[in-house]
């Protein structure tokens, strides 16, 4: 089974996502696989947040970029925390389009239960930098595909979840 979870900053996706996860597990852990690298101190701190609030309900696996060979080995169901995060990291490391698609593609194809979190940034402005719109375009491509090969799917607000698939 596949599932995204999508919605604004601080929407309760995460929290509702992580809930998911745990009830779609038998037996054992899930997986949190974290995309975020603490490269400063307000990322370390938020990473925290995160870690905290999880406890130890999960098995951590850290892979900002490596979705796909990160998790084809893992027995069971996994919290992928999260896609926005990934595209930033893929972007960062030089990685185009066609590569993080790619990389999503054969993702998706795996036999796991997959629990996906990807920000909602559709409905801001348009931004005035490259980098900003190309990261835009590419997480609104990018939860299109999601969306269309999951089970379900959930627009998150204000701490609810409305399922939309």
């Amino acid at each position: 089974m596949k599932i995204l979870y999508t919605g604004g900053m601080r929407s309760g996706k995460s929290r509702a996502a992580e809930l998911r996860a745990l009830e779609l597990c038998t037996g054992k852990k899930p997986y949190y696989l974290a995309t975020s690298e603490a490269l400063d101190d307000e990322m370390r701190e938020r990473i925290a947040r995160h870690k905290a609030q999880r406890a130890d309900r999960f098995e951590s696996v850290e892979a900002p970029t490596a979705l796909y060979e990160t998790i084809r080995p893992l027995e069971g169901t996994v919290l992928m925390e999260c896609l926005s995060i990934w595209i930033n990291n893929m972007l960062h490391y030089g990685k185009s389009e066609a590569q993080i698609m790619d990389e999503l593609r054969k993702t998706l194809e795996l036999k796991q239960n997959i629990v996906f979190v990807l920000n909602e940034v559709g409905c801001g402005i348009i931004p005035n930098n490259p980098l900003a719109r190309e990261f835009i375009d590419i997480s609104g491509r990018v939860g299109q595909v999601v969306a269309a090969a999951c089970d379900e799917v959930y627009l998150c607000a204000v701490g609810l979840s409305v399922r939309m698939k």
